[in-house]
């Protein structure tokens, strides 16, 4: 996510999200118990940067012969996240960190303390 001349990273199995704050029926038409809300237990808002995923080991790289080596760069592969950017997410709050960027509040959630995602124009192939 870019502001100005700056670019936050968001890094790992981890999203960036929007707060949507305290309310019943969320924008997404999802409906919150008043205990959740209440409780703070559970929130809402809209991913607006994801990490690239959980990192995998190189497999190509046989580690029962240290001695070998590779001239090649090994690219870094990843799990790809199952939430993007624009989903709309419920997930556990006591999880998730505040930061400030840029003057504006947003919530750092790893991939496992969401919930639920609601994706607009979804289709079923």
């Amino acid at each position: 996510m870019q502001r100005g001349n700056k670019k936050l990273i968001v890094v790992g199995d981890r999203v960036l999200i929007r707060l949507e704050e305290g309310e019943e029926r969320t924008n997404v038409g999802l409906y919150l118990p008043p205990t959740a809300i209440d409780s703070q237990a559970v929130q809402g808002g809209v991913i607006v940067a994801t990490g690239p995923g959980s990192p995998l080991p190189d497999f190509n790289e046989n580690s029962d012969e240290p001695w070998r080596t590779t001239h090649r760069e090994p690219s870094p592969r990843f799990v790809k996240m199952q939430a993007e950017t624009g989903d709309y997410a419920l997930f556990f709050r006591k999880a998730a960190v505040e930061i400030t960027f840029e003057n504006e509040r947003f919530l750092v959630v790893p991939q496992h303390a969401l919930l639920a995602l609601v994706r607009e124009g979804y289709r079923e192939e």
